[in-house]
């Protein structure tokens, strides 16, 4: 691991006990006095007040408790009893409002002691979003549904007044952040059926923008923290879950579950010590859970210290990514096909498309998997066979496009079932990808011939637009990546002698800028990953397939463990913006194989030895 040379004049730290992974948990706190569920949280960690919410034999509830820390208290029932509603404030002063069911415009305020109405909102609604103080708080969203609400108005501790609206309309979705600064987190469009999505919206104090998208779809979480660090937990995408997702300000990334998986769960608190309280399983629950993270000191890339003064210990990360290695997962179903396309994550990823035979030939395929980190399970198929498509996305809301020879459509899937939307404006194959399905990038490709693409077309849930070209015309790059920040890898193109190019170009949301090149250019891989922090997988270089993995730190790139087996034309995350510390591959060419291999993350503190 290291040398006497490299360390020799260093000093090194001595410590008695080893530092931790400053990585965030959940810990089991004091259980509710009335188990239920679909209630409404607020405070802190250590001073929350939770409200409302469905109990055994009841639509509704008037129950509130406040919590210190370690217990919970029963206090002042609210004068209307409900569930579904959204509140802002604290444990010493809040607000509640809206609430069904039937839809209500309710707003009651706290002052430690009792509940008073105030004034209504102008839109009677339930599972909205709220967040911000008992004087200058937001509501935003809600059903009832169909259709689903998209108004948003503004509290100044007297009225509400209607402000922009979101620009996705929908219900069941999580809340973080204050009046002038809110997040919207995944919910329920009901358009008009039930329709889980994974698009989250930032609200500036006048608009709501799209940003980046939850890796995995879905309604009934909760969120807490602010829009520059947040957490959303809890929730639906099928089943309950207890999947816990962390919020820097940019991306999102899967960090430590629940205990207990749920849905329609209360929370608050901020993004690195918050509560989890009540929620549904297959009943309401009155468990409460914890989220911190654990006191230092702390392990830092490059740490270097004698642990008890006697075995010499080092903590280190591959170019800003934890050392990982390929492990094998579930094996496809369909093992005789290529050029198959992947969104999602590690452990809810889907596949679709592809090719029997020669991709170039009519051996196109319709059929889909979903894989749940074990194994992979086929799923409705596409409305029409495709091949050398592209996806992006999660499970449970994710787009597929173009495909050979020059296909222009889009198909749009929800979990279930695929629904033919928006067509390119310009029909082609081999097209890199990045964002999300309501906010999606697709960028150069192929059309018939030897035609290579610079062509960028950005996707907002109903429609491609045209956007700034890249620099480099290129087929079967590397694409990662939000619809704002994104990277295109390496690719093919048409110009002797190689017909490769290492070229990475950045884009920012409005223009491609030249970055560093990768290590080994190829193409027709995989890829996974944020702008900043992006792995590409596999490919072709020279026959057969190359086995290659490289990592971007935002900076430079460099070479990490390689695939078991090299191949190219399988399914990747793509541009679906996953951790590419948790990263998939599965299925590819020569010869057609159904492996799946998953890239896992080691952190471990390694005993250091010195020659």
């Amino acid at each position: 691991m290291a040398t006497y040379k490299e360390i020799k004049g260093v000093t090194v730290q001595t410590l008695d006990t080893d530092p931790t992974v400053n990585v965030g948990s959940w810990a089991a706190g004091g259980s509710l006095n009335s188990a239920r569920y679909a209630l409404t949280g607020m405070g802190t960690q250590t001073a929350g007040l939770v409200a409302a919410g469905a109990v055994p034999g009841s639509d509704g509830s008037a129950l509130v408790e406040k919590y210190n820390g370690s217990s919970w208290t029963e206090v002042a029932d609210l004068n209307g009893a409900r569930r579904e509603l959204a509140s802002a404030g604290t444990d010493t002063a809040a607000i509640v409002f809206g609430g069904g069911t039937p839809a209500k415009s309710l707003t009651e305020s706290w002052d430690n002691s009792s509940w008073t109405e105030v004034s209504d909102l102008n839109t009677a609604r339930y599972q909205l979003g709220g967040c911000g103080t008992s004087t200058a708080a937001l509501a935003y969203a809600g059903v009832p549904a169909p259709p689903a609400k998209n108004e948003t108005e503004s509290w100044n501790g007297s009225s509400w007044t209607e402000v922009n609206n979101v620009n996705t309309a929908r219900g069941f979705g999580g809340s973080l952040g204050t009046q002038t600064a809110a997040l919207l987190i995944g919910g329920d469009t009901y358009n008009p059926s039930p329709n889980k999505v994974a698009n989250v919206e930032q609200w500036n104090g006048s608009s709501w923008t799209e940003v980046s998208d939850l890796n995995t779809a879905r309604t009934s979480g909760e969120g807490s923290g602010t829009v520059t660090e947040g957490i959303f937990f809890g929730g639906n995408t099928g089943s309950v879950s207890a999947l816990t997702e962390a919020w820097n300000g940019s991306a999102w990334t899967e960090v430590n579950d629940l205990a207990t998986a749920r849905s329609n769960i209360s929370g608050a608190g901020t993004g690195s010590l918050a509560f989890a309280a009540g929620g549904y399983t297959t009943t309401g629950v009155a468990n409460t859970e914890e989220w911190s993270f654990p006191s230092g000191p702390h392990l830092n890339e490059g740490d270097l210290f004698l642990s008890g003064g006697t075995t010499l210990k080092g903590f280190g990360k591959a170019a800003g990514i934890p050392a990982a290695t390929w492990a094998t997962g579930g094996s496809l179903n369909v093992t005789s096909k290529n050029t198959i396309q992947g969104a999602g994550t590690q452990t809810a990823a889907l596949s679709a498309g592809g090719s029997s035979g020669d991709p170039n030939a009519d051996t196109k395929v319709a059929t889909a998997e979903e894989y749940n980190g074990t194994s992979w399970t086929e799923v409705n198929d596409l409305n029409s066979a495709k091949t050398i498509c592209t996806t992006t996305g999660t499970q449970t809301a994710a787009i597929l496009f173009g495909g050979s020879p020059a296909v222009a459509e889009t198909e749009h899937y929800n979990g279930s079932t695929w629904t033919e939307v928006g067509d390119l404006n310009t029909g082609r194959y081999e097209i890199s990808a990045a964002g999300g399905y309501t906010a999606g990038l697709a960028f150069a490709g192929r059309t018939p011939g030897t035609t290579y693409n610079s062509i960028n077309e950005s996707w907002n849930g109903s429609a491609w637009s045209e956007q700034a070209d890249l620099s480099t015309a290129r087929r079967g790059a590397y694409g990662s990546g939000s619809q704002t920040a994104a990277l295109c890898s390496s690719g093919s193109i048409n110009s002797a002698p190689t017909y490769l190019t290492p070229n990475v170009e950045s884009w920012d949301g409005s223009a491609w800028t030249e970055i560093a090149n990768v290590n080994t250019q190829r193409y027709a891989g995989g890829a996974a990953g944020a702008q900043t922090s992006t792995l590409i997988i596999g490919g072709y270089s020279t026959p057969p397939g190359d086995p290659e993995v490289e990592h971007w730190n935002g900076t430079s790139w460099t070479e990490v463990n390689d695939l078991s087996t090299g191949r190219a034309g399988g399914a990747s995350l793509g541009g679906s913006q996953s951790s590419a510390a948790a990263a998939l591959y599965a299925g590819g060419t020569p010869p057609n194989t159904a492996i799946t291999e998953e890239f896992t993350a080691d952190n471990t503190l390694s005993t250091v030895t010195v020659s």
